[in-house]
């Protein structure tokens, strides 16, 4: 059991200040019945909360997709630079959200910002082996020795990448599709055979691609069959 003004506050934007203020007002209610202290207890799990005559969903976690822009660093804050945080609707912000996962400041494509760690663990896992699909741009011709060579599994100074499938699309464009996330991996397997990373682009996470519409830095919550998607393998 929770205290009333505690579940409307890790549900809402609202303040204890202000919460405490609607309650007053009756402007709160439980179950269609009026709330008439702040410290009343609810189940979490059960209740039917309206605040001035509008319904509250309570949600245990959130999951948001974002189509991140150039620009921004996969953090929660940073001191100097943007992060894919402030990229978040002012609705959304009372929940504690981070990324799960990384993308590079300069990657672009779909991320997932959740406040589950359970989830997000389950898909950076290595054991769990989830795909994550790249749309790559080179500043030299894609070869069929890289599709070989990714295949076979590039050998990095930390060690050596799993195997890893590579699409040529065009002469300097390809599809990368990746199990690891290791830093700056994408960019430092290309490195080996001197070609420079000039657009990377996520558009899939598991078997879920880029929602088709979401516009770069926009959000959208995610659908369970959505998150179901983002943990299978293709």
């Amino acid at each position: 059991m929770q205290r009333i003004d505690k579940i409307i506050s890790d549900h809402t934007y609202y303040t204890r200040k202000e919460i405490k203020k609607m309650i007053s007002q009756g402007a709160v209610y439980v179950n269609g019945e009026e709330v008439k202290r702040p410290e009343s207890k609810y189940d979490e799990n059960n209740v039917a909360l309206t605040i001035n005559g509008k319904e509250i969903e309570i949600k245990k976690h959130l999951y948001l997709l974002l189509n991140k822009p150039k620009g921004y660093v996969s953090a929660t804050e940073d001191g100097a630079q943007k992060t894919v945080l402030d990229l978040i609707p002012t609705e959304y912000k009372y929940r504690d959200l981070f990324p799960a996962g990384r993308l590079d400041k300069d990657t672009t494509g779909l991320m997932l910002i959740t406040d589950d760690g359970e989830f997000a663990h389950n898909i950076l896992s290595p054991r769990k082996h989830v795909p994550k699909e790249y749309e790559v741009t080179l500043d030299i011709p894609v070869t069929l020795a890289m599709v070989e060579e990714f295949k076979n599994g590039v050998n990095l100074n930390d060690g050596e990448c799993k195997t890893a499938d590579l699409e040529i699309t065009g002469e300097c464009t390809a599809k990368v599709t990746i199990t690891e996330g290791r830093y700056h991996q994408i960019k430092r397997m290309f490195g080996c055979f001197g070609a420079k990373v000039l657009e990377l682009n996520r558009i899939r996470m598991g078997n879920l691609y880029l929602p088709k519409g979401l516009k770069l830095g926009e959000v959208k919550e995610a659908t369970q069959d959505e998150l179901q998607k983002i943990q299978e393998r293709k």
